[in-house]
C-alpha cells in the first residue's frame, strides 16, 4: 500500500476496493491487525494528542474516512483517491465474514446497542457467526474482563465503536492482549447498524456532504464540526 502524511498523519491511499482486499488479507495473519478510519476531526485531534498519533502509526490498515482529506490531498498532491468511509468498509466486511464463515464480535454503545446491532446483521447477513457483544459502558477496571470475554469467544474479527479517539487508544493500548485477528475502530457503526442513528441520504454520502447533513439535524455539534474549516486552512498554510 502507498502510506502518505497528511498534516503529519499517515494514511493509505487506497479506494474500497483496495482497503476490502487488505482487510480480506488481514485474517490471514497470525498477530493482530489493526483498521483505522480517521476523519479530518481525528487528523486534527492528533496533533496535540501524541498517543493518538503513536495509535495510528502503528495501524495496519488507515482509510481516508473523510471528505476533508481528500480535498487536502489534492492540495498537497498526496495522491488519496476517493473518501472509503468506516460504515462502509464494515458491511464489506460483515459481507465477506458472512460468505467465509469468520465470525465477529462488537464492544461499544449504549447498553443493548451492540445487541441490538447484532441481531440486525444477522437478519442481513444469516451465515454470519456472532461471538458476542459488549457495551462500550465499563469501567477501567472492568477492562481486563471485557477482554478476557473477547478472547474466550475465539472471535475472528472485533468491532470496536467506543467513539474516537477513545476506541484508536484503547485498541493501541491493549493490542498485545487482545485475541482476534483483527480489530477495528468502527465509531458510531455500531449505532447505525442498531438502528439509532441513521446516515445521510446517499445524494450527501456521495457529494461528500455527510458531515452538513448531520449539523442540520444536530445543530449542536457545530463545534465539532469547525474542526473541518481548520483543517483547511491549515491545509492552506502548509501549502504555503
Amino acid at each position: 500500500m502507498n502510506r502518505v502524511e497528511i498534516m503529519g498523519v499517515p494514511i493509505d491511499a487506497v479506494d474500497m476496493p483496495k482497503a476490502v482486499d487488505q482487510a480480506v488479507a488481514f485474517f490471514q495473519q497470525e498477530n493482530l491487525q489493526v483498521i483505522y478510519t480517521p476523519n479530518t476531526e481525528i487528523v486534527m485531534a492528533a496533533q496535540q494528542d501524541p498517543i493518538l498519533l503513536d495509535a495510528i502509526k502503528a495501524a495496519n490498515l488507515v482509510i481516508p474516512d473523510g471528505i476533508g482529506l481528500i480535498y487536502a490531498s489534492k492540495i498537497l498532491n498526496k495522491g488519496l483517491k476517493e473518501r472509503v468511509t468506516g460504515v462502509d468498509l464494515m458491511g464489506e466486511v460483515l459481507s465477506y465474514c458472512n460468505q467465509h464463515g469468520k465470525s465477529i464480535y462488537i464492544l461499544g454503545g449504549k447498553p443493548g446497542i451492540a445487541e441490538v446491532a447484532c441481531k440486525n446483521i444477522q437478519i442481513k447477513f444469516p451465515e454470519i457467526c456472532i461471538s458476542g457483544f459488549n457495551d462500550g459502558y465499563f469501567q477501567e477496571n472492568e477492562t481486563a474482563a471485557v477482554i478476557e470475554k473477547i478472547n474466550q469467544s475465539n472471535v475472528d474479527i472485533l468491532f470496536v465503536g467506543l467513539g474516537a479517539p477513545k476506541q484508536e487508544k484503547w485498541i493501541f493500548q491493549y493490542r498485545d492482549k487482545l485475541k482476534a485477528k483483527i480489530a477495528m475502530g468502527v465509531g458510531g457503526g455500531v449505532d447505525i447498524w442498531a438502528g439509532t442513528v441513521k446516515r445521510a441520504p446517499e445524494v450527501y454520502q456521495k457529494l461528500g456532504l455527510e458531515w452538513f447533513y448531520r449539523l442540520l439535524k444536530e445543530p449542536w455539534r457545530y463545534k465539532r464540526m469547525m474542526s473541518l474549516p481548520k483543517f483547511m486552512i491549515k491545509v492552506l498554510f502548509s501549502k504555503k
